[in-house]
């Protein structure tokens, strides 16, 4: 091959990869009648389920330090019951209530009462962790009560979310569900971030 030869082909290299990667990357969509009326149909089919549960793992960093642990999340309507468990430590505790108390237990010795689920753990866990609205984020459902922006994907699920400040990526969904549940949620405000590991769900 001459030198003509190769430098034409090493124009044409940053050009095939572009084509490559853009044939690999998941389509984007943004916000639209048909994007919408899809969401709004599978909001509903899943705000339907009011009981459910999953398992799986949490991991929390509020940018300087952080932690995970095993979690389990029972909702049963509005009243949710949050059960964390460290893995190295096998420290327990369990957070519970609804949208207008909060109980956290297994802190201190005694259950620490308070009305923000959110404020709750932030004073006594430092952790950030949006329990009202991560009841629906966790779903792929967007928070009542404030404004929310979507891309979705080819299959017009959600991709991201962006509501009251936070950025909620789905990273993969479970196979076979309808409505497609997610299996990874990740979730940024600032400094602070949030990442679910979901390994099952059971609506009910």
């Amino acid at each position: 091959m001459g030198k003509p030869s190769v430098m034409r082909a090493a124009r044409l290299l940053p050009l095939l990869c572009a084509l490559v990667l853009a044939a690999c990357a998941p389509l984007r969509l943004r916000e639209g009648d048909a994007t919408l009326a899809a969401q709004q149909a599978r909001e509903s089919a899943v705000l339907a389920q009011t009981r459910w549960q999953f398992s799986g793992r949490i991991a929390v960093s509020n940018g300087d330090d952080g932690g995970n642990a095993d979690v389990e999340w029972q909702q049963n309507g509005r009243d949710y019951d949050l059960r964390l468990r460290a893995p190295v430590t096998g420290k327990n505790w369990r957070l519970h209530g609804d949208a207008h108390s909060a109980v956290l237990e297994g802190v201190r010795e005694q259950p620490l009462r308070g009305a923000n689920a959110a404020e709750l753990l932030a004073r006594e866990a430092n952790w950030q962790l949006p329990v009202n609205e991560l009841e629906y984020w966790v779903r792929g459902l967007r928070a009542p009560g404030g404004r929310a922006e979507l891309t979705f994907d080819e299959a017009q699920r959600p991709v991201t979310l962006q509501q009251s400040g936070w950025t909620i990526e789905y990273r993969d969904y479970f196979a076979g569900t309808e409505p497609a549940l997610p299996r990874k949620v990740f979730a940024a405000k600032g400094k602070h971030r949030v990442r679910l590991f979901i390994e099952s769900w059971q609506p009910q």
